[in-house]
């Protein structure tokens, strides 16, 4: 489980390909206090750590992983937003985020505002219920308020410090990105589902 609050944005070092797979080498500060077979989000998607190195660590992303996620497109240099598993003793700054990727979307447009930034998203529309006003959403593994969702499409106001320390300096409209819808609301919308049936 994580919460959606990026600890490091870590830079990827080198992509191996071996078979359907990609190994993806990540330089990160967080390197020393990493360990085998430890989770670790990457841009929203939860991945174990397979090997360590000084101040690197490497990550293997499946098939299936790269199919419904933005990874397969990362190149050397990229950068990458990094957040450790939650400690059970700490507090939920953000909210609770899995690290399972539900789909990607992408962005449609950036408002460069007076201290502040207004990213607009789409996504499929088949996900559209699972948006409120306010709510929460991941994009890239970093919680976020959900603003105007309408139809397909959602905003979020980025602070200059989240721009900083984040990804989000670098993306651009018509970027592809990763998005995990709120846990609850999920559950709550199957439940619906079904006693509706």
């Amino acid at each position: 489980m994580f919460t959606g609050i990026i600890e490091s944005l870590g830079q990827v070092k080198s992509i191996q390909k071996e078979g359907s797979n990609i190994h993806f080498e990540i330089q990160s500060s967080l390197s020393p206090e990493l360990k085998i077979d430890q989770s670790v989000s990457h841009n929203g998607v939860c991945l174990t750590v397979v090997a360590l190195s000084n101040d690197s660590y490497t990550v293997t992303a499946i098939e299936e992983t790269l199919k419904k996620t933005n990874l397969g497109q990362l190149t050397v240099g990229d950068p990458v937003n990094l957040e450790r598993s939650m400690k059970s003793d700490g507090r939920l700054d953000g909210h609770i985020v899995q690290g399972h990727v539900d789909t990607v979307g992408s962005c449609e447009d950036i408002q460069v505002l007076d201290g502040s930034w207004y990213f607009k998203f789409s996504y499929p529309a088949e996900s559209q219920y699972l948006l409120v006003n306010k709510g929460s959403i991941c994009v890239n593994g970093v919680s976020l308020t959900v603003v105007d969702p309408i139809d397909h499409y959602f905003s979020v106001a980025i602070i200059p410090f989240t721009f900083e320390h984040t990804n989000f300096h670098q993306i651009k409209v018509g970027d592809k990105i990763n998005l995990e819808f709120d846990i609850i609301g999920k559950y709550l919308a199957k439940y619906a589902r079904l006693y509706m049936k």
